[in-house]
């Protein structure tokens, strides 16, 4: 869920100007997991520019306070969120620690870097939501060092079915700064994309795992 409709109206603007987020509908790009897409997005581009990257910063940090209360410790998911996170706990005045994709297989294999005590509170950062795995996979991590996940804040999502579906399973909170349905409107307001992209982009959004195969 987003917290603010003019937030994620000024994210979409945002990350659409510097090109943190690209719209091919006719020439989709191919995701890891082998799913053509007509949206391709990097938040780690907003570290480059300071005014964005300051917004995104207050913007996350405010919003965790109003929706979680402030936690003792923020956490970011590596490895796009490490930097994003690090600016929020700065803004906050709190430790950071993040989460690996998995553990170090040498030294002491550490799957969470920094300090973090079991019955602390922690809340999670992350760049993108798209299903929402990798993302848990990071709570998980957090919640078997015996600390306590408040929930999630995120720069976007692409508002997935199946990430709504896995949040829920994990009984794990999230907001977000901007989302899909935001981005498209105002790339469709500012000539960004036709009429006919607008009605791809939310076919792919029904169904990305089988769309234009």
């Amino acid at each position: 869920m987003i917290l603010n409709t003019e937030i994620a109206k000024q994210i979409a603007k945002s990350l659409l100007q510097i090109k943190a987020i690209i719209l091919s509908p006719s020439a989709p790009f191919t995701w890891a997991s082998g799913w053509h897409s007509p949206i391709y997005c990097d938040n780690r581009i907003t570290l480059s520019h300071p005014e964005i990257r300051n917004f995104i910063r207050q913007e996350l940090a405010q919003g965790i306070v109003k929706k979680y209360g402030k936690p003792d410790v923020i956490a970011g998911v590596a490895t796009g969120a490490i930097a994003q996170g690090a600016l929020v706990a700065q803004e906050l005045g709190l430790p950071f620690i993040y989460i690996r994709s998995s553990a170090k297989d040498h030294g002491r294999q550490n799957l969470v870097e920094g300090k973090i005590d079991s019955g602390q509170s922690v809340v999670v950062i992350e760049d993108l939501i798209s299903s929402g795995k990798s993302s848990l996979a990071a709570v998980d991590a957090l919640k078997s060092t015996g600390c306590i996940v408040k929930g999630m804040a995120a720069i976007f999502t692409y508002g997935l079915d199946k990430a709504k579906e896995n949040f829920e399973n994990h009984d794990c909170e999230l907001f977000t700064l901007g989302d899909y349905d935001t981005l498209i409107e105002q790339a469709l307001d500012t000539k960004y994309i036709t009429e006919s992209d607008l009605s791809l982009l939310k076919e792919w959004r029904s169904n990305p795992s089988k769309w234009n195969r």
